[in-house]
């Protein structure tokens, strides 16, 4: 490196010396990066059978759970499946907000219905964020309640770093988790309920005429995988929990914060490889204890911090929360597809190493859990410097409203290059709203953090012609 230098400091005006000193700067601001996005990263392999943790980085760091909330939304449904609650065959209504989801979707519309049986293959393979909206509003009423029943379950079987704020896992800065209570939750799904657990080895299902596949790629690959989730969103990266059981040995492996999905398989792949022959071939006890059935008695255990740790530096795009005026009103996430079919980070072919592979993973440091201090309350937003329209409890700027979503999306398009100064700071999206049986959406722009925010900048457009009124999310 130093004859390189030396070569080119002779033909520059700068000394070798000064030259030197830059190299190692850029050297230090490279392991630096890169550090950082290491430091998204968490994984986590127990022991299924004694509980065991047998590898463990960055596991109590706060992660956005992305699909993996759909487990706990499965959970809770296999719960009321066992005490004859429901059904296999029992109809899940979808309502205007579950049809309005965002993709991932089965796609059903406003008042239709399908089986709880095909609401849960729809979401161990194609996740689809509808079924588990409508699953939701099936067992608890809305989907507000039923995300505390969430947490409060998660508290019950010692899930003390997560906070569910909807069914699907679509964006939300108040919803996260740790590698560790997704591990936790993967175990108790088996153990609690043994007769459902099989739906998560589904590789794929027949809906109607159409065929569809499933996100796991390690099913029938990694021999002894058999589930359980896989998520993604562009604040979460790839994520996958997996759980192995080879007969003799049992475990569960969480990876979360993947750069693409082919990358995590094949870290998956990697831990499984490097730790399944560590595993115990004794025990096999519960290791989650069954939490308290009563959904009243639930709640108020339920004990959130007050103050919310740092979250990912990344934060989900454009999702503002629903009108409250207006019935039934859906967000529609643009930018966030869930699953991974349309991500576009995917590596080519799973490649699963032969030979027992070393996985190394840079760990950040731990995050402290912050203590309990009272009984259930709203916990306060996760940290967000940027303005975006995820921010909750901010003032938006709604500029159209159409009968088609793509009309709305073509109108924040028009209006954003029309006026990029005014709306530099500024996030558009779509809601949709049903309003006499039919389905509307508003074109909007949020992340103003005030109403004399949202005010000014719609005076701003208004002097461009453009007409538009101030509304609080």
């Amino acid at each position: 490196m130093r004859q390189a230098l030396s070569g080119f400091v002779s033909k520059s005006a700068f000394p070798l010396k000064t030259i030197m000193i830059l190299a190692m700067a850029m050297t230090f601001v490279v392991a630096d990066v890169a550090s950082s996005l290491a430091a998204k990263s968490a994984a986590i392999v127990v022991d299924a059978k004694t509980g065991k943790v047998l590898y463990s980085a960055n596991a109590d760091g706060r992660r956005y759970p992305a699909s993996l909330t759909k487990m706990m939304t499965l959970y809770l449904t296999f719960e009321a499946m066992a005490k004859g609650k429901i059904s296999r065959n029992s109809p899940v209504v979808f309502s205007a907000h579950a049809s309005a989801e965002a993709p991932t979707k089965l796609g059903v519309k406003p008042g239709g219905s399908v089986a709880v049986e095909t609401a849960i293959l729809s979401i161990v393979t194609k996740s689809a964020n509808d079924s588990a909206t409508a699953l939701g509003e099936m067992l608890g009423g809305n989907e507000t309640n039923f995300a505390r029943m969430m947490t409060a379950k998660a508290r019950q079987l010692g899930m003390n770093g997560t906070v569910f704020r909807n069914a699907n896992g679509l964006p939300d800065p108040g919803q996260f988790t740790t590698a560790r209570d997704m591990a936790t939750l993967g175990i108790a799904l088996r153990e609690h309920f043994p007769q459902y657990y099989g739906y998560f080895a589904q590789r794929s299902f027949l809906y109607g005429r159409q065929r569809i596949n499933g996100h796991n790629r390690l099913l029938g690959r990694i021999k002894g995988v058999d589930g359980i989730k896989t998520g993604y969103t562009r604040a979460s990266g790839f994520n996958l929990v997996s759980s192995v059981n080879d007969g003799n040995r049992r475990l569960v492996a969480v990876v979360m914060g993947g750069t693409s999905g082919g990358s995590r398989d094949n870290q998956m792949a990697g831990l499984i490889n490097t730790y399944l022959p560590r595993a115990s071939t004794r025990g096999g006890g519960d290791l989650v204890a069954k939490a308290d059935s009563n959904p009243i008695s639930a709640l108020a255990k339920v004990l959130l911090p007050k103050h919310d740790a740092p979250t990912p530096d990344e934060k989900p795009v454009a999702v503002a929360e629903a009108d409250t005026a207006v019935t039934d009103d859906a967000t529609v996430a643009q930018g966030d597809s869930e699953d991974e079919d349309t991500a576009e980070a995917e590596a080519p072919k799973l490649v699963v190493p032969a030979k027992k592979v070393k996985t190394v993973i840079v760990s950040a440091p731990k995050v402290a859990t912050a203590q309990v201090v009272a009984a259930y309350a709203e916990p306060t937003p996760a940290v967000d410097p940027v303005s975006t329209a995820s921010v909750p409890s901010g003032w938006a700027i709604q500029v159209a409203s159409s009968p088609k979503q793509s009309e709305a999306q073509a109108f924040l398009d028009k209006t954003t290059k029309q006026a990029p100064k005014v709306l530099a700071n500024a996030s558009g999206f779509t809601v949709a709203f049903d309003k006499d049986g039919a389905t509307y959406y508003r074109a909007r722009f949020g992340g103003f953090g005030s109403k004399d925010a949202a005010w000014k900048a719609c005076t701003a457009l208004k002097k461009k012609k453009i007409e538009c009124y101030a509304v609080q999310q």
